[in-house]
C-alpha cells in the first residue's frame, strides 16, 4: 500500500497511464492528485473520466485550470484561445464529470501521513488546521446553491492580503488565490499574482511562498504543483513539488509519500 503524489497532469493523460505503469500503481495503493487535471494538454476529458473512475483511490483537489473550467461551464466565463477544453464542454457526460469535478476540496490534509496539498501550496500565515477551514468555506459554497455567483466574481487579483475580517466573495477570491494561484509573496505575506518571471529574478520585495515557512517547523509536509519552472525544487525535503512541466515537454513526475523517492516519464508533447 503506497501513496503517490502527482503535479498538473493538465490533459496528458498519455504520461499518466505511462506513469502509473512504471510505478505499478495498484488496487491498494493511492493517488494524490494536486490538481491542473486539464487544460493545455491534448487528453483533458480522458484524465477526468480515469480519476473519476477512481473514486476514492485519488484524493484531488482543485487548481486554477479546474475552476476555470467550471466556471466556463457554469458561468459566463469564457474559453482562452490556449484553452483545450472544448470535448469535455461537448461531451455526453459533461454535467455527471462537472458536477464531480465541482466537489472536489481545495486542500487534502492526513494527520496520519502528516501531509498537506493543496495546488499552490499554503501560505505561511495560515496553520494546516486554518488552511483546511478556508478551504472548507470555499467548498461550502461550490457544493450550495451559491456556485454560480462564485464563478461569475472568481477572476480577480484583489483582495491580496489576507485578513480574518474579509467578507463574502471577496474573502473567497481571496482564498482561492492563495492556494491556486500563488507563487510570491512580499514580506507582509501579501499576495503578488502580477510577477511572472523566474525565480531569482524578482523584486528584491518579493520571495518565493516556502521561503517564508521557517526550517524546523512542527508543519507537516506540504505537497503543490502549479510552478512548473521549479521542476520539482524547492531546496526542502519537507516542502514538495510536484509539478515537472509535462505539459511544456518535460516530464510527469510521482512523489512516494513513503519512500520520499520520485519517479517520473518523459512527456510525450514535444
Amino acid at each position: 500500500m503506497a501513496t503517490y503524489a502527482i503535479g498538473d497532469i493538465q490533459g496528458c493523460f498519455d504520461e499518466l497511464i505511462l506513469l502509473l505503469d512504471k510505478i505499478n500503481f495498484s488496487d491498494t495503493d493511492t493517488l494524490l492528485i494536486a490538481g491542473d487535471l486539464v487544460n493545455r494538454g491534448p487528453k483533458s476529458l480522458e484524465t477526468l473520466r480515469y480519476l473519476k473512475k477512481l473514486g476514492c483511490r485519488a484524493k484531488i483537489v482543485l487548481g486554477n485550470h479546474d475552476l476555470h473550467l467550471l466556471a466556463i461551464y457554469y458561468s459566463d466565463a469564457k474559453l482562452k484561445k490556449s484553452d483545450t477544453l472544448t470535448a469535455i464542454l461537448q461531451a455526453d457526460d459533461a454535467p455527471e464529470l462537472m458536477q464531480w469535478l465541482k466537489a472536489q476540496p481545495l486542500v487534502h490534509y492526513n494527520t496520519h501521513s502528516n501531509i498537506i496539498m493543496s495546488h499552490a501550496g499554503v501560505p505561511a500565515l495560515w496553520s494546516p488546521e486554518q488552511a483546511l477551514r478556508l478551504a472548507n468555506e470555499v467548498s461550502h459554497v461550490l457544493t450550495g446553491d451559491q456556485y454560480q455567483s462564485f464563478f461569475s466574481v472568481m477572476y480577480g487579483n484583489t483582495p491580496a492580503q489576507w485578513g480574518d475580517n474579509l467578507l463574502g466573495m471577496d474573502r473567497l477570491r481571496c482564498i482561492t488565490n492563495f492556494l491556486t494561484r500563488m507563487r510570491f509573496c512580499s514580506s507582509d505575506q501579501q499576495l503578488d499574482l502580477a510577477y511572472k518571471g523566474e525565480i531569482g529574478q524578482q523584486p528584491s520585495t518579493l520571495k518565493a511562498w516556502f521561503d517564508y515557512h521557517p526550517h524546523n517547523r512542527a508543519y507537516p509536509t506540504i505537497l503543490f504543483g502549479h510552478w512548473a519552472a521549479l521542476m520539482g525544487k524547492t531546496g526542502r525535503k519537507d516542502i514538495i513539488a510536484l509539478d515537472t512541466g509535462c505539459v511544456w515537454g518535460e516530464k510527469l513526475t510521482a512523489y512516494c509519500v513513503e519512500t520520499q523517492q520520485t519517479t517520473s516519464v518523459k512527456s510525450l508533447n514535444k
